[in-house]
């Protein structure tokens, strides 16, 4: 598959990164030539240095014949245009946009763009995807991870295990036998914040490790309570931070069906104001949330979480620790710097949600088209989990999991069969053409899990 990437930026080299990994032909465009010369040197990727949305400039990135363009550069107007060029110059078949203004967002939502007007495939709002996020951080409130596969019927969560947890130094098959009717398999380990591995059946865990859980959503609290985590409704929560992701996270919990009642303290008067009038329950007081005074009136000391969402990573970190100090229970906290999440431990933050992440993973999910129905980035690119229906050719169907010739870092999670029933999978378990499967594989045995998928990439 040959792809163009404009934008260098984080999310565009860590799709880069994904893609080029997978034996893709990858051009990465940016008018930055620092940015496309870190691309080339630790990626195998082809660099053009020059503005996306030039024509000149993409047929020398090879828009002619190129499958799929993703325009994700910091520039909502470019992005568009540059998708535009691709349509209408070079007919590229499939084209992805990031998108970040709220009016361009509510105009495709509304669909007042024509498909012929504005040709874009898919359209992909980091506001929205981190609302989300922090949905599903607040339904895990003990996770520091959360994602939702099957539509919606099996729960990823990543846990870090404290000294008094119930199941320490048992072993996994252990862990299966005496919790036989749990449908929840422990698919991903990391000891002392070092490399991610699949466990094997006769690992034990121990305090301090970040496991990664594949669980049915009806095993969620159940699972978490296993793993020595007390599970506790979120009914309150403060947002500090009232721009385009503080509003979007507030619109989220609003829609949300728990009934939830939030608070959000916005520094800038104007975002205030404006987050005021599009708010219909949530209160909004307009100052700073690091002032602790503000804090007390916003009774941040009988919150059940709180969530930091201003436009700086270091201002989100104070004001988590700050509202932790004050008596909130759960602090989570938007870090868009991958080298500042080792400070959460030591800063007693529980959770964090990184926009480039939700966005990297909602590109693939689009990206891997046909039988893939969804992918989750782990970590800094360390691993994925993969949800794809197994086709008659894939060399998995008809086959038992213990006959399979998985590769050392992917662990089976969870398994759908027809009628929609969710199962935990066993080494007796038989893979049938039709099922849709949920993989977590290390980011280098990705292209041997796609091979046992037999993927297809269908791009219309």
């Amino acid at each position: 598959m040959k792809v163009i990437i404009c934008g260098a930026g984080q999310v565009g080299w860590q799709i880069a990164r994904h893609l080029a990994g997978e034996r893709n032909d990858v051009t990465v465009v940016d008018n930055n030539p620092e940015l496309v010369r870190r691309a080339t040197d630790t990626l195998d990727v082809q660099g053009i240095t020059g503005f996306a949305s030039y024509p000149d400039v993409l047929e020398r990135a090879g828009a002619e014949d190129a499958d799929m363009l993703i325009a994700a550069t910091h520039s909502d107007e470019v992005n568009m245009v540059t998708c535009q060029v691709a349509h209408s110059i070079f007919t590229v078949p499939r084209k992805i946009a990031r998108l970040r203004a709220q009016s361009y967002l509510s105009a495709v939502r509304a669909d007042l763009y024509r498909r012929d007007h504005l040709p874009i495939d898919v359209v992909i709002s980091p506001e929205r995807e981190v609302a989300q996020a922090a949905l599903r951080r607040l339904r895990a409130p003990a996770a520091f991870d959360v994602e939702e596969f099957m539509d919606g019927k099996v729960q990823f969560l990543g846990l870090q295990l404290d000294e008094d947890c119930p199941v320490l130094d048992t072993p996994l098959r252990q862990l299966s036998e005496l919790f036989s009717t749990l449908r929840a398999v422990v698919v991903g380990v990391r000891r002392q914040n070092r490399r991610l591995f699949a466990p094997d059946p006769g690992d034990q865990l121990k305090a301090g490790d970040q496991v990664y859980i594949l669980t049915h959503s009806d095993d969620l609290n159940r699972t978490q309570e296993i793993f020595g985590k007390k599970v506790r409704k979120q009914e309150r929560v403060v947002i500090i931070g009232g721009g385009n992701v503080g509003l979007a996270v507030a619109e989220a919990l609003e829609a949300a069906p728990e009934r939830i009642r939030a608070k959000m303290i916005e520094r800038d008067r104007k975002s205030a104001e404006r987050a005021a009038e599009a708010l219909e329950r949530t209160i909004v007081l307009s100052g700073d949330g690091l002032d602790i005074d503000l804090l007390r009136e916003a009774n941040i000391d009988r919150a059940d979480a709180v969530l930091t969402v201003t436009d700086d990573d270091k201002t989100n970190l104070l004001a988590a620790v700050r509202a932790r100090a004050a008596g909130c229970s759960k602090t989570i906290a938007l870090i868009n710097d991958p080298t500042l999440v080792p400070l959460l431990e030591p800063l007693g933050i529980d959770a964090y949600v990184n926009p480039r992440q939700t966005t990297v993973s909602s590109i693939l999910r689009h990206v891997r088209h046909g039988r893939v129905r969804n992918v989750y980035s782990v970590g800094d690119a360390e691993a994925e989990v993969i949800e794809a229906q197994v086709l008659s050719t894939s060399p998995m169907t008809g086959r038992i999991i213990s006959e399979i010739d998985f590769p050392e870092g992917a662990l089976v999670g969870a398994i759908q069969k027809s009628g929609g029933r969710v199962i935990r999978p066993e080494g007796s378990t038989r893979i049938e053409e039709g099922d849709v499967v949920a993989i977590f594989a290390l980011s280098s045995d990705i292209p041997e899990v796609e091979r046992l998928l037999q993927v297809q990439v269908d791009f219309f």
